[in-house]
């Protein structure tokens, strides 16, 4: 059960391995790009490739789905980004059903583990298995694994790192079940006494706008932790309240005291382009004004000599 590219990796190790999958459960195709068109989630296009029955509920708890669920008896389910699932689907295998998920659990529970991460500036993180429960990723672990972060790594080099380590963990997962050899540790006994559990809500507009009062580090790791996707973005005004919403994928920052307010753009007119913060500079590498394309600070400066009359806010 699962949507999203992060999703493949795993079913598809559990194929190549020659594990039988009896069948693919993902989300109905949605209308995308400028057609409109339905597209299929990442899951179910691999999915056909591979000629696996593919399941599309619209709702978990209608009855013709669980009935052609129940049908395919399986021994085990698989869950990796997928939704919530209600207990009568849970419940349903001999074995029961766990869960991939992004972060090292009990941290970062919820939609968003692989961006908060790096958000927060944490330095390691990894891939957890576990078996479900009524609670959100709550269940028993069954395995995990780690890796490290790099300090200018962004959250899309993590992203393919876990999803590699996560379809080896899911394959190593499976073998333990089936061996009997896995042992269930409750999320609690790993949660040390007055640990701050940290969450990973879903990404919105509204928190995924950089805080200019900010110091430099937050908002660097900030920008790294939404790039490529959904991005970091800011508003771009100058005095006669002319506006652009603009996205930011990458940037440095240099530490240094200075009398500049906050949000004001500093630049040499060819290769940089700064933003004054709290304790420094945050050094735009590459960024995209609303209804252009992403450019190079160099490329950027050369099509916008009016810069210096704009100032983030």
């Amino acid at each position: 059960m699962g949507t999203p590219e992060f999703a493949v990796e795993p079913l598809k190790k559990l194929v190549e391995g020659g594990y039988i999958v009896v069948a693919v459960v993902t989300m109905p195709d949605k209308p995308a790009g400028r057609g409109m068109k339905l597209k299929y989630s990442a899951v179910k296009e691999y999915a056909l490739d591979q000629n696996l029955p593919v399941l599309q509920p619209e709702k978990l708890k209608d009855p013709e789905f669980l009935e052609a669920l129940k049908s395919y008896r399986a021994d085990l389910q698989i869950v990796v980004a997928f939704r919530m699932l209600p207990e009568v689907v849970w419940v349903m295998p001999s074995m029961g059903t766990f869960n991939l998920h992004a972060s090292l659990l009990p941290q970062y529970r919820g939609a968003a583990p692989i961006n908060w991460a790096v958000i927060n500036g944490e330095k390691e993180t990894g891939v957890t298995t576990f078996f479900l429960q009524q609670d959100i990723d709550t269940g028993d672990i069954l395995l995990q694994d780690k890796i490290e972060i790099a300090p200018d790594e962004c959250v899309g080099s993590v992203h393919d790192r876990l999803m590699e380590l996560g379809g080896e963990m899911v394959v190593r997962t499976v073998d333990a079940i089936l061996e009997g050899s896995v042992k269930a540790c409750p999320q609690e006994m790993v949660i040390a006494k007055d640990t701050d559990l940290k969450k990973a809500p879903k990404l919105f507009k509204d928190n995924t706008r950089i805080d200019w009062n900010s110091d430099c580090e937050k908002i660097h790791n900030f920008i790294r932790g939404l790039s490529p996707f959904p991005t970091a973005w800011s508003e771009l005004n100058d005095t006669k309240n002319e506006k652009y919403s603009v996205k930011i994928f990458e940037a440095d920052y240099e530490l240094i005291s200075h009398d500049k307010v906050l949000g004001t753009l500093v630049t040499d007119g060819k290769k940089e382009l700064k933003v004054a913060v709290n304790d420094g500079f945050i050094v735009l590498k590459r960024f995209q004004l609303a209804g252009r394309k992403a450019l190079n600070t160099d490329e950027f400066l050369r099509g916008f000599p009016r810069i210096l009359d704009f100032f983030f806010v």
